[in-house]
């Protein structure tokens, strides 16, 4: 966590110098905060501001970073995988302060504790907040790994039984929902590594296995066996998913 967080600081000093206009930005929305947990809570509140304008937002996180702190060991997981994996994101300044998939995350994990602890109605309301901000919906009931990769986002849905592991990789469009012919335990099971792209819905209490790849567009309703590509609707296999992707590449830490 030191770790990054002097990273951050530094990207944000590289961004004044490279860019003067930016030094007010850069300053109130990183280098003012004393931790990154602070930082954390204030650009959420930031984001969220317009959807709960009458509610002191920033306090009121730092409060749940600060008693939860897997919020920002799973913050701190997802910009840091993101930053090795995306190819579209130069650094790790960037990844948290502008892509959605990692601030969406982040308002679910604060959801999410709440939700953990009992307070239901206020789980929701920062649900909806983070809906009608980002245009993604993952309910506080869900269960969220770690070092996810939430990528454009826009559009993702995970319902309230979904389990989605560490390192799934989750395009804008996916739905993991429910048949509506289930009850109880009705979301699907996302296990780690698995790669969901741009469309695919996933529907019911069925498992997506480790490693496994459901391509563009699928309507998947039936489980897929790791390490398989399924595609199509219904979903089928169609071959057995690569060790590695050309799009995901490894970049320096820098």
């Amino acid at each position: 966590m030191n770790a990054l967080w002097q990273r951050l600081r530094n990207q944000a000093q590289q961004l004044i110098e490279r860019n003067p206009v930016l030094r007010d930005y850069a300053t109130s929305h990183l280098l003012a905060h004393a931790s990154f947990e602070a930082a954390l809570a204030a650009n959420l509140a930031r984001q969220m501001h317009a959807q709960a304008s009458n509610v002191a937002l920033e306090p009121w996180f730092k409060s749940i970073i600060d008693a939860t702190p897997a919020i920002a060991d799973a913050a701190a997981a997802d910009i840091d995988h993101l930053h090795v994996v995306n190819p579209a994101c130069p650094d790790h300044l960037t990844a948290f302060l502008t892509f959605r998939g990692i601030q969406a995350v982040q308002a679910y994990r604060i959801a999410h504790a709440l939700w953990n602890d009992g307070d239901v109605q206020s789980a929701v309301l920062v649900q909806n907040w983070a809906a009608n901000t980002w245009s993604i919906d993952i309910h506080p009931a869900a269960r969220l790994g770690k070092a996810l990769f939430v990528d454009h986002g826009i559009g993702l849905v995970i319902g309230e039984t979904a389990v989605v592991e560490d390192h799934v990789s989750l395009w804008h469009g996916v739905t993991l929902g429910s048949t509506l012919s289930e009850a109880g335990d009705r979301h699907p099971k996302v296990r780690r590594g698995a790669l969901i792209c741009a469309g695919a819905t996933v529907l019911g209490n069925i498992e997506v296995g480790a490693n496994a790849i459901v391509a563009a567009n699928s309507v998947v309703l039936k489980a897929v066996a790791a390490g398989t590509v399924v595609a199509g609707t219904p979903a089928r296999v169609v071959g057995q998913a690569p060790t590695s992707l050309a799009t995901l590449t490894t970049k320096s830490a820098g």
